[in-house]
């Protein structure tokens, strides 16, 4: 018989058994793998079954695992709703958006504009692969970015909800020769270095978005720099070092620089809205309204994908958009 309430055990078990590998599983827990094994065999013990086959090669449930599987399943969502009904109303919703511009930063407003009885606390720290660790370890309740760009078993956890494809662009010098232009063809970018957080760990979606962009047009990315935190320090790093800087059109203001957007094709730039799959808040569902409002204003354009435009399949799949693009 289960003795323990504590609902760790189950997820130990929900985890290995979606994944069927102790080392992927281990990963989305944010668990040592050494400690991720001793409570599957602490739930063996307690429920007297043998839950997984184990062999050098896989992980494959008992009869008895396949057994307990929608069972665990059930009381974890029963202890999530639970704590929920409890923690929600008191508590605010702690929201990432990166920036005081953009996608996130839009949706947030819209919410907080509609449902003005709930309490939202802004994080301004760029970067989903940072966040979605915070967000699975409880530090972090909701942020938004390039969902296909986490690793499978960070994905496993969280759930998400396509909110718009940003159209990407250059933060450039206004005295740099491409700055005369409205937009910028990224032929005319053969040569340049660009920087896209390279170096940042907590960036790591948007840099391997801007390698994928890169390669084959000559573009380089500008070498590894540590973490930047923070707008202020931001502004003042890239202008030292004289950076031309990969972005998104709505991007923040850098005094002596422009942004323009890129073209021929126009590169897009994927946005979900991301949370830890199974929680139970109402600033979740007053985010997810707000987002679905903005994106179906103006006939959908925020979601929309315009013939010719840039984007890798994998992003393609993962906003689950069905419309032609341009092969990576």
């Amino acid at each position: 018989m289960l003795r323990d309430s504590d609902p760790r055990l189950l997820r130990a078990f929900v985890a290995v058994a979606e994944e069927l590998h102790f080392t992927r599983a281990a990963a989305r827990l944010y668990l040592a793998q050494q400690a991720l094994s001793r409570d599957i065999r602490r739930l063996e013990r307690e429920l007297g079954a043998e839950l997984f086959v184990r062999t050098t090669r896989q992980v494959a449930l008992t009869a008895d695992g396949e057994r307990l599987l929608p069972y665990a399943r059930r009381v974890l969502a029963a202890h999530d709703e639970l704590r929920a009904a409890f923690a929600a109303g008191g508590r605010p919703l702690l929201v990432d958006v990166g920036a005081p511009v953009g996608t996130g930063h839009l949706v947030l407003e819209e919410t907080r504009r509609a449902a003005p009885e709930l309490e939202f606390v802004a994080r301004y720290v760029s970067g989903l692969t940072g966040a979605a660790a915070d967000i699975l370890a409880g530090r972090l309740d909701v942020s938004f970015g390039r969902v296909a760009g986490l690793a499978p078993a960070v994905r496993a956890g969280l759930a998400h909800q396509p909110v718009r494809h940003e159209r990407m662009a250059v933060l450039l010098r206004d005295d740099h020769p491409l700055a005369a232009l409205s937009e910028i063809p990224l032929g005319a970018l053969r040569g340049e270095t660009l920087y896209a957080g390279a170096g940042n760990a907590a960036t790591a979606e948007w840099t391997d978005l801007a390698a994928r962009l890169f390669a084959g047009r000559g573009i380089a990315m500008a070498a590894p720099f540590p973490e930047i935190a923070g707008v202020d320090e931001f502004v003042r790093v890239v202008r030292k070092q004289g950076w031309s800087v990969l972005a998104s059109t709505e991007f923040i203001a850098v005094p002596g620089m422009v942004v323009r957007p890129l073209t021929g094709p126009v590169p897009l730039s994927p946005v979900s809205m991301v949370w830890r799959r199974g929680l139970r808040h109402p600033g979740v569902a007053a985010l997810r309204d707000a987002a679905g409002r903005l994106s179906a204003a103006d006939g959908g354009a925020w979601l929309a994908v315009p013939p010719g435009s840039w984007l890798p399949e994998a992003d393609h799949q993962s906003m689950c958009r069905q419309m032609p693009l341009i092969a990576e």
